[in-house]
């Protein structure tokens, strides 16, 4: 509901505040008094295109504000959440607007600076301006299928849940080829590669224990080299064992006499033993350096193959077991992508086809509801002085979606004979905003925007027509907010809340005022739309007559 509206320096408007109340309020003032503004000053605060011409004569900026309140789960405040601005349950929207006199603008929710198209996304959803100049609303086609399910109480769940299951997997089936395609160009690569690691069939560790026994029988060999003429060197027949053992029989003759020679035998004696043992040792060691040089080509060959391949692949020769393997697991992977893909195929088809059904059957449900609609805005023609138009809910086929594969526009053919066509096709001024009015009637259980504004709805009709008019807005506000701008004393008399649009001129210009009527007040401003200029007691009692009805 539209609580407040702020004005500063709006054409001719210095500075206004207006409170707002539930139910129908209507507006109501002579010709040029400036009734327009207001809608101007209002456009501008919910998102409308800034033009200088709105700042009044004289000044350098203009400014509007509006206070609105919004139920707790009304669709603007899912939106402002979306724009991370917060609304406390009960707490009033403030959306503001400032205009300077060169063009620029800027645009408020809160104390939040915003785009101004938030203001008009905010606008669209809490307020419905119907007019001459109406762009939104009943007159944009993307909204009327949703005005058609909720006025026939429609359930698009079970055609949103498809249309999400047929979507998942169309989307898991993109990403299955997609993998199936890039795995299938490496798949000869994979295969090669595979055939290559499993021939050589590498272990983990190998290149490590290869090393070190290639390691181990190098040295040997270099060991082996320096023992070579080491067992004539000492027990050949000029070696030092058989020299040492003669020169020990030599001394043995005479060692029993002499102490020295005795010490010099026993001397030779432990030579010759550790010479004995010397020999021993390095024969045995000979015996565990000797090799197979052939066993040194083999792991030598055998290493740099491992090296090699690893090199190849890139990855560290430890690794090429688990490589394989893995390259084993994705040619298994390609095999096996292709019955995945058959499989999501299948389950493509079946989703389709509950998708297609599930639409089937909320178009039937929508064909029934638009004979019901039909009805209804047919028999509000009529009363509004359009009973030569004709309404239609046209359905017809579109792109699937969440919604299901129907486009639902609402068309009328004004005269006899005429074509169908948009409602943008109608005449512009009052006859369209009846047309309006006679949609939101029939509409008027499938929910609205929290107010309604309707501009001369009354435009060239009066008495009966008027009356109906002014009852069918009437009925309108028992489910939101609704202010008329009218000309229209029996519209006027239907209002629970009367304001006074004023044109006054003094020193300082002309400038436009509002104001509350009382009761005494309501009844003069309605004999002087019975009667105009001159107020005569004739219209005084006419306007009680009218009030007492309403």
């Amino acid at each position: 509901m539209l609580r407040q509206l702020a004005v500063h320096n709006i054409v001719l408007v210095e500075r206004l505040e207006l409170e707002f109340e539930p139910g129908l309020g209507v507006l109501t003032g002579e010709t040029g008094a400036g009734k327009s503004i207001l809608l101007d000053a209002l456009g501008l605060a919910l998102g409308a295109r800034a033009d200088t011409g709105l700042v009044r004569a004289g000044e350098d900026s203009a400014a509007v504000s509006a206070e609105i309140l919004l139920p707790s789960r009304h669709p603007a405040v899912a939106l402002l959440d979306e724009q991370g601005i917060t609304l406390e349950p009960g707490e009033p929207l403030i959306i503001r607007r400032t205009l300077k006199g060169d063009g620029g603008s800027r645009a408020f929710v809160g104390t939040a600076a915003v785009p101004a198209g938030v203001l008009r996304d905010l606008g669209a959803l809490a307020v419905e301006i119907h007019g001459q100049h109406d762009d939104r609303g009943l007159l944009n086609p993307k909204g009327h299928r949703d005005l058609l399910d909720s006025f026939g109480k429609l359930d698009t769940g079970a055609v949103a849940e498809a249309w999400t299951e047929v979507t998942r997997i169309e989307h898991e089936l993109a990403h299955a080829r997609a993998e199936a395609a890039a795995a299938e160009r490496d798949r000869d690569y994979l295969t090669h590669a595979c055939a290559e690691i499993e021939a050589l069939a590498p272990e983990e560790g190998e290149e490590s224990r290869l090393s070190e026994e290639r390691s181990a029988m190098q040295a040997g060999l270099k060991a082996g080299e320096s023992l070579t003429g080491l067992d004539e060197l000492l027990g050949g027949s000029e070696g030092a064992i058989p020299q040492l053992r003669q020169a020990a029989r030599r001394i043995e003759r005479g060692a029993a006499d002499h102490e020295l020679l005795a010490e010099a035998l026993a001397s030779l004696d432990r030579a010759l033993i550790e010479a004995c043992e010397a020999e021993d040792r390095i024969g045995r060691a000979a015996e565990a350096l000797a090799f197979d040089p052939a066993r040194l080509d083999q792991t030598e060959a055998r290493l740099f193959e491992i090296r090699a391949l690893a090199r190849k692949h890139r990855v560290e020769p430890d690794a090429l077991a688990a490589l394989g393997v893995q390259m084993r697991e994705q040619l298994a992977a390609i095999a096996a992508g292709g019955e995945h893909i058959a499989e999501l195929d299948r389950q493509l088809v079946a989703a389709r086809t509950g998708y297609s059904a599930a639409a089937a059957a909320l178009s039937a449900d929508r064909r029934e509801a638009a004979i019901k609609l039909d009805s209804a805005v047919a028999a509000e023609l009529a009363p509004l002085k359009l009973d030569t138009a004709r309404f239609r809910t046209a359905i017809g086929e579109a792109e699937p979606g969440p919604a299901g594969t129907d486009r639902v526009e609402f068309e009328v053919s004004t005269n006899p004979g005429a074509p169908f066509g948009p409602l943008t096709r109608i005449a512009s001024g009052g006859e369209l905003s009846r047309f309006i009015l006679a949609l939101k009637v029939a509409l008027a259980e499938a929910g609205s925007a929290a107010t309604m504004i309707f501009d001369e709805v009354d435009r060239g009709v009066g008495g009966a027509v008027a009356s109906a008019i002014g009852e069918r807005l009437a009925r309108l506000a028992q489910q939101s907010q609704v202010l008329v701008v009218t000309h229209s004393p029996q519209v006027a008399a239907r209002a629970s809340h009367h304001y006074r649009i004023e044109k006054r001129h003094g020193d300082g210009g002309t400038r436009t005022t509002v104001r509350k009527l009382g009761d005494e007040e309501r009844r003069e401003e309605i004999a002087r739309m019975l009667s105009g200029a001159s107020i005569t007691d004739e219209a005084r009692a006419q306007a009680s007559r009218l009030l007492d009805a309403a």
